[in-house]
C-alpha cells in the first residue's frame, strides 16, 4: 500500500507538473527549487549507499569456498547475464539515439548547477587517463566528489581485506550491515520527496521548452522498453531453452508478483511471493534462498540495462561523442557500479549520477530523466524480477534439481484457478441470463 500510493502521488506529480508548466510557464519555471532539493539530497546518498551495501555484498558472497558450486555457478551466470545486458542497452542507445536532438537541454543546466550537479564538459579521452582516474588519491575526496568508480575500487579492497582478516572483522562487518539497513531506510525517506521533485522539474522543463519537450520523453521511454523487450525475448529466452521450461509459463506463474512490481516499481516488494512461486514452480528451497536474494545485488538486468542507455543518453545529450573503447569502459564500470544498486525506488539515478561523474559527462541527463524515472523505473524493475525468476529454473537445472513433474503440476493448478475464477466471475451474467429467459 506504501509503494502503491507513493506511485499514485508520482503519476499525479507528473500530470500536475505538465499542466502546470504549460498554463503558468513564467511560475513554473521557479518551481525547479523542488527539483534542485531533491536532486541534492539524491547526491547526498550516493556515497554511504554504495560503500556500505557494496563491501556487505562483496564481503558476504565474495568467498567463492564458502559460497561452494552452487555460489559459483551462480555468481558465474550472473556476470555472463549482466554483461549481456550492457551490451544490449549500449547497442540499442546507439541504434536510438535518445540523447540527440533533445530540446530540453535548455531549461537544465542552471538547474543542476545550483544542485550542485554540475561536471566538467570534456570527458577522460585516453584508456590510460580513465584507468588512472579509477583509482583514489583520497576516499574522503572520492565521497565528496561522488565519483563512484573510485569509491567502488576502495569498497572492493576493503571487503577482501574484510574476507582475508576474518573472524576479527565481524565487528565491522556487523556495523557495516547496521549501515546499509540505515541507508536503506534513508533512501526510502528521500524517495517520499520524489513526487516533488518530479512536479519541479517536468514543471520547469516544460515552463521552458513547452508540450514539445514530450516528444523527446516519449521516444526515451519507447527506446528503453523496446530495449527491455529486446533482452527478455533474447537472453532470457534462450536461458529458458536451456533450462527446457516454457518462458511464457514462467511469466504466467510470476504473473502476480511482476503486477506488483511494476505498479510499485519495487522488486523488494514482490520478493516474499518470488520465493514462495519459484518453490511450488519446482526450484528446491536452498537454491531458491540463496539465488533470489543474491540476484537483488549481483542480477538486476533491467538497471543495468538501463543505466547503459542512460549513459549514452547523458552523452549525446551534451554532444560527447564516446569511441567504442570508452563504452567498453564503462560498460566495465557498469558491472561493478550497478552490484551496488539497492530494491529501492530511483535508486539507479543515483548510481547514474555517479557513473557520469566518474568519466566526467554532465549530469544534465539526470534531471531530464528524473521526470519520467517513475515509468522507466516500472519497467526495469518488472524485468529484474523475471530475471532473477529465470535464474533460479537455470541454477537449479545446471545442478540437475530442478522439479520437472512439480512444475508441470503447479501450472495446471493455475490454469485451473484461472479457469475457476472466469467461470465465478461470469456466474452472476449467466443467473441473470437464465432469470432473463424464465
Amino acid at each position: 500500500m506504501k509503494h502503491s500510493k507513493l506511485t499514485l502521488m508520482i503519476f499525479l506529480a507528473l500530470i500536475l507538473g505538465v499542466v502546470f508548466g504549460h498554463f503558468c510557464p513564467v511560475q513554473a519555471v521557479k518551481m525547479k527549487t523542488f527539483a534542485v532539493i531533491f536532486l541534492r539530497m539524491v547526491k547526498m546518498i550516493i556515497a554511504p549507499l554504495l560503500f556500505a551495501t557494496l563491501v556487505t555484498g562483496l564481503a558476504g558472497h565474495g568467498d567463492v569456498k564458502k559460497l561452494g558450486k552452487i555460489g559459483f555457478k551462480t555468481i558465474v551466470y550472473f556476470e555472463i547475464v549482466t554483461t549481456l545486458a550492457l551490451i544490449i542497452g549500449l547497442t540499442m542507445g546507439n541504434i536510438f539515439n535518445p540523447g540527440r536532438g533533445f530540446a530540453g537541454v535548455a531549461a537544465t543546466p542552471q538547474l543542476m548547477k545550483e544542485a550542485g550537479l554540475m561536471a566538467v564538459t570534456t570527458p577522460h579521452t585516453s584508456i590510460s587517463e580513465i584507468i588512472m582516474n579509477i583509482f583514489p588519491t583520497s576516499i574522503v575526496q572520492s565521497m565528496s566528489e561522488g565519483n563512484l568508480l573510485q569509491i567502488v575500487v576502495f569498497s572492493i579492497f576493503f571487503a577482501i581485506a574484510i574476507c582475508t582478516v576474518g573472524e576479527k572483522a565481524k565487528p565491522v562487518m556487523t556495523l557495516l550491515e547496521s549501515v546499509s539497513q540505515i541507508m536503506f531506510k534513508f533512501t526510502e525517506y528521500v524517495m517520499y520527496f520524489a513526487p516533488l521533485g518530479i512536479f519541479g522539474a517536468i514543471a520547469s522543463t516544460v515552463g521552458m521548452n513547452g508540450l514539445s519537450i514530450l516528444k523527446n520523453y516519449a521516444k526515451i521511454i519507447f527506446s528503453l522498453y523496446t530495449a527491455l523487450a529486446v533482452f527478455v525475448l533474447l537472453v532470457l529466452f534462450i536461458a529458458c531453452k536451456y533450462a527446457r521450461i516454457s518462458l511464457r509459463n514462467l511469466l504466467k506463474v510470476i504473473q502476480e508478483p511482476a503486477i506488483l512490481a511494476f505498479t510499485t516499481a519495487s522488486s523488494e516488494a514482490a520478493f516474499p511471493k518470488s520465493i514462495e512461486l519459484m518453490e511450488r514452480f519446482g526450484v528446491p528451497q536452498n537454491i531458491v534462498s540463496f539465488v533470489m536474494p543474491t540476484g537483488y545485488t549481483f542480477n538486476l538486468d533491467g538497471s543495468t540495462l538501463y543505466l547503459a542507455m542512460a549513459v549514452i543518453f547523458s552523452s549525446q545529450l551534451c554532444g560527447i561523442n564516446l569511441d567504442i573503447n570508452q563504452q567498453i569502459l564503462i560498460m566495465l564500470a557498469l558491472m561493478l557500479t550497478s552490484k551496488g544498486i539497492a530494491g529501492v525506488p530511483r535508486v539507479s539515478l543515483v548510481v547514474l549520477a555517479g557513473t557520469l561523474a566518474s568519466f566526467n559527462i554532465p549530469l544534465i541527463g539526470v534531471a531530464i530523466l528524473l521526470g519520467i524515472d517513475q515509468i522507466l523505473d516500472m519497467g526495469r524493475t518488472t524485468v529484474n524480477l523475471v530475471g532473477n525468476c529465470v535464474a533460479t529454473v537455470v541454477i537449479a537445472r545446471w545442478e540437475n534439481a530442478f522439479d520437472y513433474d512439480k512444475m508441470n503440476l503447479f501450472i495446471k493448478e493455475c490454469d485451473a484457478e484461472k479457469t475457476n475464477w472466469f467461470k465465478s466471475a461470469l456466474k452472476p451474467q449467466l443467473v441473470t441470463e437464465e432469470v432473463e429467459e424464465k
